[in-house]
């Protein structure tokens, strides 16, 4: 078997001398100021290389820019409403991708005016686990701190909603989070009382 393999290889992968022309019409044809074949393949061989190349990287930046809009509005809106899910799983993932969008204060109006910030304080009035309320707080320091969204979460009744957030005994970053809230809303004049 082994030899048969080695057989059609052989046949199959030896060098045929391509179309072998004599040394004298060769050099008679460079000296005329032509390149010869082999020159002229491997240019050709160059040009084709940094056009596929081109193609390439223009393809994939054009696909990119309409595939995979990655802090685009549309995107946005999948994660608003990723929140309106009833799995804790889905609700974290959105809460967790707006806190990442959350970078200035135009998407955090975005995220405010579709909805983002009552859902997330209904998410965090609704959670039944600690990781879920950790998310939710999260998403909530990422949008306040937007001063306008401050006062759209307060509308929404976020003060009371993360006073009644009941203490957690396994994770401490939720006390962190529920004091740094409160702060940003007293620092800006929202009392626990106008809520």
């Amino acid at each position: 078997m082994r030899g048969l393999a080695a057989r059609i290889n052989y046949y199959l992968c030896r060098r045929r001398p391509v179309n072998v022309r004599s040394r004298q019409y060769s050099s008679s044809y460079h000296e005329r100021g032509f390149p010869d074949e082999r020159a002229m393949e491997e240019e050709a061989e160059k040009k084709f290389g940094w056009l596929f190349k081109l193609l390439f990287i223009g393809t994939a930046t054009i696909g990119g820019y309409h595939i995979f809009p990655y802090l685009g509005d549309n995107l946005i809106h999948q994660s608003v409403s990723l929140l309106n899910v009833k799995d804790p799983l889905f609700k974290r993932m959105g809460a967790s991708r707006l806190a990442r969008f959350a970078t200035d204060d135009e998407r955090r109006m975005k995220i405010v005016e579709l909805g983002g910030a009552q859902q997330l304080v209904d998410m965090l009035g609704g959670a039944k686990d600690d990781s879920t309320r950790k998310e939710a707080l999260n998403a909530i320091i990422a949008i306040a701190r937007s001063d306008e969204a401050v006062g759209a979460l307060h509308s929404a009744g976020a003060i009371s909603v993360i006073m009644g957030t009941p203490l957690s005994s396994e994770d401490a970053e939720i006390e962190k989070f529920k004091v740094k809230l409160l702060k940003r809303f007293r620092d800006l004049r929202y009392d626990e009382s106008s809520s």
